[in-house]
């Protein structure tokens, strides 16, 4: 007995003694974020059609929906390179007004496939070019006048100088504002249109033309065969006559130049030339009329281009 009594005191010890080995629980499972499925891409499908006949011209496929309306000109040129993005009218409707270019595809009210009206706003002219002839023609025929080069002055006066200072520094002033100008327009300004349309000088030279016949008539009273020296009026488009004798044929030159840019057609720039070539005849006449009958006709004048002919 005394045996299994030490076997057991001596199992209980063995036991009390031993260091028990914790057993965690398992803890929650880490899962791996889902991926977020790429939203997929809705490509837009567009024709444009012409805004009269409302015949599809062109169709573009797979366009981006962020697409510009510029982008899509552009897109556009490609397949008709004729029509340049700035000759180009882009619309939803074909009386409705112009898209900007800066609109995009996405945030229009169209669906994905999009249907838009094109009109052709014909030859057009940077907003530059016209500035720069504006800022140039000023500064030129002022230094003419300023270096008086041979028929603006009597013969004994070419190229001299004036004696007053007044004179020297007003040339100055002006040719500098005219120079600012220039360089601005070079430079400095960003014009909200990149062009005009040609047509616009078209006009131009049509409503010149028109004041023209308006001062000759103002000329000779009704009923009356009294000629006089045609000279500018308070009309700003009559002031030429300060530079040629026949204001009336060179505005015509410029209206049919003006046309033929415009139609780029080869009967049209034929048909100029003939109607330049005649009216130089008859403005050269006139010109030599005009000489003979006033002895104090001005001097400076040409029959139908300035200082050329």
């Amino acid at each position: 007995m005394d045996t299994l009594a030490l076997e057991a005191t001596g199992g209980k010890r063995q036991n009390y003694g031993a260091v028990a080995t914790p057993v965690l629980a398992p803890g929650p499972v880490k899962r791996k974020p889902a991926k977020k499925a790429k939203k997929a891409v809705v490509f837009f499908e567009v024709e444009i059609l012409d805004a009269k006949t409302k015949e599809k011209l062109c169709f573009l496929d797979k366009v981006e929906p962020n697409a510009t309306i510029g982008e899509i000109k552009s897109m556009f040129h490609k397949s008709h390179p004729q029509w340049y993005p700035a000759r180009q009218s882009i619309r939803l409707d074909p009386k409705g007004k112009s898209l900007k270019d800066e609109d995009v595809l996405q945030h229009l009210p169209v669906g994905t496939t999009a249907t838009f009206y094109f009109r052709d706003l014909g030859a057009q002219i940077s907003w530059v070019t016209v500035f720069l002839t504006e800022y140039t023609g000023p500064l030129v025929i002022y230094l003419l006048f300023y270096f008086r080069v041979p028929l603006i002055y009597a013969s004994k006066y070419d190229f001299t100088t004036s004696k007053h200072w007044v004179v020297h520094l007003a040339c100055m002033c002006h040719s500098f504002h005219f120079v600012k100008r220039l360089l601005e327009t070079l430079f400095v300004h960003r014009f909200s249109h990149g062009t005009m349309p040609l047509r616009n000088i078209f006009k131009f030279c049509q409503l010149g033309n028109f004041s023209i016949h308006i001062a000759l008539r103002n000329l000779r009273p009704p009923g009356s065969k009294i000629r006089r020296i045609p000279y500018p009026t308070k009309n700003p488009f009559t002031w030429i006559f300060l530079l040629v004798s026949c204001p009336n044929y060179t505005y015509e030159l410029g209206s049919w130049l003006g046309f033929t840019v415009m139609t780029q057609c080869v009967p049209v720039a034929f048909f100029t030339l003939v109607g330049f070539i005649q009216m130089t005849v008859w403005a050269k006449g006139k010109h030599r009329s005009y000489l003979k009958e006033f002895r104090d006709y001005p001097p400076l004048r040409s029959p139908i281009l300035p200082f050329l002919l």
